[in-house]
């Protein structure tokens, strides 16, 4: 029992890691990096091509996912993972240090997008070997509870990100936020490395990886495999998981940005209504796991996928109405449904690929659902709005469920 804590503990720091990175990134491009990092023009030009930095990351994330998954389909799982922590904090690290525009003309955000580049990078193979971690040390009947843990990470992360950035809301006017304070996030994230690299030093190779050593059963070229011998359950999970990123980064990125921007809220008040809202997706991982054991992982993200639809046409108005109460029932409804089309993808990702080949497939098939799920979510989301109105701002996430949830049920799947 003390080892399977240990590999869910190791599973779960390196996704809250991945998800602090990501989102105080996420955090500053709404509110600083536009202002700092990109020449003067309109603040809602600004605020576009900031997001636009935030997208290049799911782009680099796919050749993350290459080439880690192929070194953690020939290798083993624990070395692929310690890497993968190391080149994503040292990124999110180096940009703490970054001038800006002012300083150095287009160099500022020229850099600023290179370490963007290498979060996604880093991030590729993150998720995925996090993922096998958790499930390839489960017991039996318990795959998709051990493949939740690490999907609590993206709460958990953001409960530290968003938790920062409130603190440093309260204690530093704005220009010292603008100034200096908005650095100490990305400096901090070197705590949460240290840590995870302490714990996933200490871990050793999954079971059933290490049969594949054993038997010597590694594939040549994991990726290309993947994409000759399984192409259907490629395509079946890199749809599947689009939903759960235009869900997370439309209630959390866009949602910000437009709550302070265009509805005029306070900062650190929008950041609390945040916070409270993502202990609801908290919950509703920790049910997709439970639920998922006792039905299957496809089932209940079908069931989160056919929920999303309406809350994403219900999410704008709720928005737009510019009440606490209606942005936090917004908020809470959407990173709820968010935790069922997210939390059983730990399960349902990796019973998709036979273990020789997991670790590539299951993160080339998140990281390009990446792409089209959350890549251009704020951009899109942005335009929604400005086009029509506010309730226009959801119809990209209910678009991405109806996407996920006919990948899923074209999917005849076997070993869910």
């Amino acid at each position: 029992m003390w080892a399977h804590r240990r590999v869910l503990t190791a599973s779960l720091v390196g996704t809250a890691v991945e998800f602090y990175d990501f989102y105080i990134y996420a955090t500053a491009a709404s509110l600083v990096f536009g202002p700092l990092f990109f020449p003067s023009t309109s603040p809602a030009t600004q605020l576009m091509a900031s997001y636009a930095s935030f997208a290049v990351a799911f782009f680099a994330r796919p050749l993350g996912a290459a080439v880690f998954g192929h070194y953690g389909d020939k290798i083993g799982r624990k070395s692929t993972l310690v890497v993968s922590l190391m080149l994503m904090g040292g990124s999110t690290l180096a940009i703490a240090f970054l001038p800006t525009y002012q300083a150095i003309g287009f160099w500022a955000p020229l850099l600023l997008c290179l370490m963007r580049f290498g979060q996604g990078f880093g991030l590729g193979g993150e998720w995925g070997g996090a993922a096998l971690l958790a499930t390839e040390n489960a017991p039996p009947g318990w795959r998709a509870r051990f493949g939740m843990v690490p999907q609590l990470g993206a709460p958990v992360g953001f409960l530290f990100a968003n938790g920062l950035f409130l603190l440093l809301g309260r204690y530093l006017d704005d220009a010292q936020f603008m100034s200096w304070g908005w650095r100490i996030p990305f400096l901090a994230s070197a705590i949460l490395v240290i840590l995870g690299l302490w714990i996933r030093l200490k871990i050793t190779e999954t079971p059933e990886f290490a049969v594949i050593l054993e038997r010597q059963e590694a594939a040549k070229a994991p990726a290309i495999a993947v994409i000759r011998e399984h192409p259907g359950a490629l395509l079946a999970g890199t749809f599947a998981a689009v939903a759960c990123f235009a869900i997370f980064y439309i209630t959390t990125a866009f949602a910000l940005g437009y709550g302070t921007a265009t509805l005029g809220i306070a900062r650190e008040h929008f950041l609390v209504l945040q916070l409270i809202a993502i202990m609801f997706m908290a919950l509703s991982i920790i049910l997709s796991g439970w639920w998922s054991d006792v039905r299957s992982p496809r089932s209940v993200l079908i069931a989160g996928c056919v929920m999303s639809v309406p809350m994403g046409i219900a999410f704008g108005p709720l928005l737009g109405l510019a009440s606490d109460a209606g942005i936090l029932l917004a908020l809470s409804s959407g990173l709820s449904v968010m935790g069922f089309v997210y939390g059983p993808l730990g399960a349902f990702l990796p019973s998709l690929f036979p273990v020789r080949l997991r670790y590539s497939g299951i993160s080339f098939a998140f990281n390009m659902g990446g792409i089209f799920g959350g890549a251009l979510a704020p951009i899109v989301a942005t335009a929604l709005v400005a086009r029509w109105s506010a309730s226009a701002a959801g119809l990209y996430m209910s678009a991405a469920a109806a996407l996920s949830l006919i990948a899923l049920m074209a999917r005849n799947h076997r070993r869910a």
